[in-house]
């Protein structure tokens, strides 16, 4: 159920647009052969804290990455806070967690592709 305000979904647009631009312009230097993609962002009802979530392809150690984008995480607010400085009062803390969904996608299509690899027994 989605919960949020229309001013909440609208902040995190923003959000999410400026941080996947950050990400992609300078996400190199936090998360070196990574390709940084954003893949949502939920805003708490006072936009104080910005929940961010990312995906990462061309990379085996995300986790690493991501512990990586965490300590540089005031970097990348105050980064942030200068290109949305016109839109917002105040310049959200930002949050960030490792969306494994591609992950759990292809974990279901092995186990898919493993089911009907199996011999069918007659009924």
């Amino acid at each position: 159920m989605n919960t949020e305000s229309k001013r909440q979904q609208r902040f995190a647009g923003v959000i999410q647009q400026d941080l996947g631009e950050l990400f992609q312009r300078e996400g190199g230097a936090w998360a070196p052969g990574a390709f940084i993609t954003v893949t949502r962002v939920r805003m708490t009802p006072d936009l104080a804290i910005a929940r961010v979530y990312l995906s990462f392809l061309n990379t085996k150690q995300a986790k690493d990455d991501l512990a990586n984008i965490k300590s540089h995480a005031n970097e990348i607010r105050y980064k942030l806070g200068a290109r949305i400085k016109n839109q917002a009062r105040i310049v959200p803390h930002l949050e960030f967690f490792l969306d494994d969904t591609n992950e759990y996608v292809e974990h279901m299509d092995k186990l898919f592709d493993e089911i009907s690899k199996e011999p069918r027994q007659p009924e």
